[in-house]
């Protein structure tokens, strides 16, 4: 196909531009392909900007703190009050989401968010911040951002059929750039710090948010999801509602239950085992940052990849395989001694597996979670897989000082290993291959891409 051109025969049409389907129904240009799938790229972009701005924040407040208190205390309850808001927000806040569209909570989140980060080093600068008050506006940061993350995964479903994209491309687009955002975010942020100090990242921070706004405020239309079930607009309702629909949806509830075990002990492993094994195995710091830099760039690879051929692979059988060998290498190298290339090359293995692992999630949710109530699963989807990390590091952590490093590691295997059955074992994982529709779920787009209840303010 090749791009219209005006050569003179008025208005011919350009029948280079047209194929057609088996019914001889002409096909989507390649123009309005492109313009179709605008929005979808406009909220990758958002939330490309919007994660490295989050990164940015877990960057720059450790350091900031350290840099003025000069407390290791303060800074671990810096980063408690980082990490307990996300939890209790991703409860609570999917039901707001879903009553106030899911592109304006997603503008407002980042909006607040920004001003906050912000409002940080500003008071530092002028009238002064107290570290009972950062804390607090760290909290609250953090208590805002959440939903704005929620309300742009819950997008991807309508923008992934407005432009007549896969979900399995979709969701694993959405993934690849999470993991890319997060990999590129650390080494700038790093750069940053020492260039401008924590003081001027946080300014950075903040301006970060509100180009992510932007970008979804004017870049992607809203969607809008009705009901006509008596109640669903009252809060309480709304919310017991959504985790009713996760409780009885067996097939996620597992997924929920093998993600919390798995984040729980991933928590463990990168902030505590690894870098006790960089420090008291190979003595030199530098092991810490390529064994995570390996898993962390063979996630991303999985994730295109997965892209790119996911919709011909059984989702049961590749999820089972990519969770087994994603979670079971990466602590088994290290305990059995292996010279450090080797754990190098097959940690980045795991984390090429590990890369299919939220794509076939996604796919998984998106298919059975009605329109109406995406926010609010996904949601309590997020707090349940959340729920174990702010205990990782401190299992991880006693463990290693009671029973030695080796065996830890070797007792992490066993756990990823009894974690990594149910997909292999359970009655439940057989509905993963089969697609099950929601109910309520957004109509089907008709060849001029109208769709019934889209407000595109």
């Amino acid at each position: 196909m090749r791009p219209h051109r005006n050569d003179g025969r008025g208005d011919a049409p350009d029948i280079s531009r047209i194929g057609f389907g088996a019914a001889g129904a002409p096909l989507i240009s390649l123009e309005k392909r492109a313009m179709s799938r605008r929005p979808l790229i406009f909220l990758l972009a958002s939330n490309t900007i919007s994660i490295t701005g989050n990164v940015f924040t877990m960057l720059a407040v450790p350091w900031f703190v350290l840099e003025t208190t000069g407390s290791t205390t303060r800074t671990g309850l810096a980063a408690f009050a980082s990490m307990l808001p996300v939890i209790i927000s991703a409860t609570f806040a999917g039901t707001l989401v879903d009553r106030l569209g899911l592109r304006r909570s997603s503008v407002l989140s980042d909006l607040m968010s920004g001003l906050i980060v912000a409002a940080i080093p500003t008071l530092f600068l002028t009238t002064g911040l107290s570290y009972g008050l950062m804390l607090a506006l760290l909290f609250v940061r953090w208590l805002l951002a959440t939903p704005g993350d929620t309300a742009r995964e819950a997008m991807i479903p309508d923008l992934a059929e407005r432009g007549r994209v896969s979900m399995e491309r979709a969701t694993a687009a959405y993934d690849s750039v999470y993991r890319s955002a997060q990999m590129a975010g650390a080494a700038l942020g790093g750069v940053l710090i020492a260039w401008l100090g924590p003081t001027a990242l946080l300014f950075v921070d903040g301006a970060t948010f509100l180009s992510s706004a932007l970008l979804v405020h004017f870049g992607v239309p809203q969607f809008v999801h009705e009901t006509s079930e008596p109640g669903v607009g009252r809060y309480l309702h709304g919310l017991k509602e959504g985790m009713s629909f996760l409780w009885h949806d067996r097939l996620q509830r597992w997924a929920v239950a093998m993600i919390l075990v798995s984040n729980l002990l991933d928590i463990g492993l990168s902030q505590v085992l690894l870098p006790t094994y960089a420090r008291d195995v190979l003595h030199d710091s530098r092991a810490f940052g390529l064994l995570l830099g390996a898993v962390g760039a063979g996630s991303v690879v999985g994730s295109i990849i997965y892209g790119a051929v996911g919709a011909r692979l059984p989702r049961r059988m590749t999820f089972a395989v990519c969770f087994l060998i994603g979670a079971i290498p990466r602590p088994l190298v290290l305990a059995v001694g292996a010279p450090f290339w080797i754990a190098v090359v097959i940690t980045f293995v795991a984390g090429l597996a590990a890369g299919a692992i939220n794509p076939l999630l996604g796919v998984m949710q998106f298919e059975r979670i009605p329109a109406r109530l995406r926010a609010r699963v996904l949601g309590a989807i997020t707090a349940g897989a959340y729920a174990g990390m702010p205990l990782g590091g401190l299992l991880a952590g006693s463990l290693a000082d009671i029973i030695d490093l080796k065996a830890t590691l070797l007792l992490f295997t066993l756990i990823y290993l009894l974690a990594s059955m149910p997909p292999f074992l359970s009655r439940a994982w057989q509905e993963f291959d089969r697609a099950k529709p929601s109910s309520g779920a957004a109509p089907k787009q008709d060849a001029d891409d109208q769709r019934e209840e889209i407000e595109h303010k």
